[in-house]
């Protein structure tokens, strides 16, 4: 943006919503992506944008994006800045558009079971207010703390207990979004239908780049009325793997379904000596079925070899769960190394995966991992890399190494290179290949008819592609 487009910006979204102070300018430069972080620590802003644009209210956004079309100004949504890929990041620099003071719950209504939510509401404030009326949203992201619902959705978001109550698509019953030319779309209220597409799944892990999310309404379940936990252990990964594919086919739907490899479950036990691999798993809901549940489930992992150690490790780990400051306070310090990369496959090939997974990584840092979120036809993977390099320059350096290297293995297994994180920019140079030429025509054929400016997120998904290079 030129220096003339501030004072016009300023009215047009409204005194004291634009922030052009160089310290806020700097963070709004950065998500939690760790390579990301490492250049914020090292004083580095390569994408630092021109003016950050804090509404309070969704009429702000409509005026402000027709203005930034006509211009050509690049726009960034971010609601709490957590995502972890770079998604948050404005690549194009122009204006940063916070979401995080569109905020609060605008509607609950206890006979649906939905709530009506701004999309900047903090996830745990969202939480403990459903928690005190005797429900809960269902959705617990590591992040809950740090994300909103408007990032959910851009992400395409999961939470912990997904076996149970699925992941942001299986919550979200309609969407508030305008589009990057400003009409406003709100998307049917209703518990299904089969009027045309199922519209809201084209702003489901779009990233920002189809519409801005200024509201969300979400399913909400009545508080569990009892909840049991239990711990296992498994003589090795694959043991593991096959209860946790029986638990699937059997049709139970634990809350609690987690695999850690050997050298994760030492820290999950808090057990530097503890031997094989350890399984959380729990049961919630009507008293009677919970439990019925949970027997049935056990019964699976025996016949695999699992043997129970209480539900003492399983419940520590509930209570904690959101707790990683160990990880962050690796990542501030120089030359730390911190990263996380989350993949899924079906049952018949998520080993093979894991295991040329761990043989790539090791050699460039510690792996931990463990299979969190189960399907009747494949679960995810999820793998914590921490080491140490020279300094954050060769930390860097060494995260592009890790993602290079764990990429290509997933195309190489045909597996999904994210489950849940989404792409942003650390798999932006693979999403041609995972996608497939033919999606992703179709998906730059949507970009181009609903941003035909492309100020929307651009950089991200891929979506720069000149519309003149689409194949019509």
């Amino acid at each position: 943006m030129t220096a003339a487009y501030l004072p016009e910006l300023a009215r047009v979204v409204g005194p004291g919503t634009v922030i052009t102070d160089p310290e806020q300018l700097d963070v709004h430069a950065h998500d939690l992506w760790p390579v990301s972080a490492k250049e914020y620590l090292q004083g580095r802003h390569p994408h630092r944008p021109d003016a950050v644009v804090r509404v309070t209210d969704e009429s702000q956004i409509p005026p402000m994006l027709v203005w930034a079309a006509e211009r050509k100004v690049p726009v960034t949504p971010r609601g709490l800045g957590s995502g972890v890929t770079g998604a948050a990041v404005p690549v194009h620099g122009g204006i940063v558009l916070d979401l995080s003071a569109l905020a609060g719950i605008v509607d609950l209504d206890e006979t649906d079971l939905t709530v009506t939510v701004r999309a900047g509401t903090r996830g745990d404030t969202l939480e403990d207010a459903l928690a005190e009326r005797g429900y809960t949203l269902g959705h617990s992201p590591q992040s809950l703390p740090l994300s909103s619902p408007g990032g959910w959705v851009a992400t395409r978001a999961i939470g912990q207990f997904s076996s149970r109550y699925g992941g942001i698509e299986d919550l979200v019953v309609s969407l508030t979004v305008v589009l990057p030319t400003g009409e406003t779309v709100r998307l049917p209220r209703v518990p299904r239908a089969a009027v045309g597409p199922d519209l809201k799944h084209l702003f489901l892990g779009a990233e920002g780049t189809l519409g801005i999310v200024t509201e969300v309404t979400l399913r909400i379940f009545p508080l569990p009325e009892h909840r049991t936990v239990q711990a296992l252990r498994f003589p090795d990964v694959a043991s593991g793997i096959e209860a946790m594919r029986h638990i699937t086919r059997a049709g139970l739907r634990p809350f609690l379904v987690r695999l850690y490899d050997e050298d994760e479950s030492r820290i999950a036990m808090n057990d530097g000596s503890f031997d094989g691999c350890a399984l959380f798993l729990g049961s919630e809901g009507v008293r009677a079925v919970a439990e019925a549940e949970q027997v049935t489930a056990l019964d699976c992992c025996t016949r695999f070899g699992g043997e129970r150690l209480g539900p003492e490790p399983a419940q520590r780990w509930l209570d904690h769960r959101y707790d990683v400051s160990a990880l962050e306070s690796l990542l501030r310090h120089p030359g730390g190394l911190v990263e996380t990369i989350e993949v899924a496959h079906f049952w018949s090939r998520i080993h093979r995966v894991y295991a040329d997974l761990k043989d790539a990584l090791t050699p460039l840092a510690g792996v931990l991992g463990h299979f969190s979120h189960v399907y009747s036809h494949g679960t995810s993977l999820y793998l914590i890399l921490v080491g140490e390099a020279a300094d954050d320059a060769a930390v860097q350096r060494r995260l592009t190494e890790i993602w290079t290297a764990a990429m290509e293995i997933c195309l190489e297994h045909d597996a999904a290179i994210s489950h849940h994180h989404g792409v942003g920019i650390a798999r932006l140079p693979y999403l041609r290949r995972a996608l497939g030429e033919g999606a992703t025509t179709v998906l730059h054929r949507v970009k181009a008819a609903l941003d035909p400016a492309g100020v929307l997120n651009p950089g991200k998904l891929g979506t720069d592609r000149p519309h003149s290079e689409v194949q019509h």
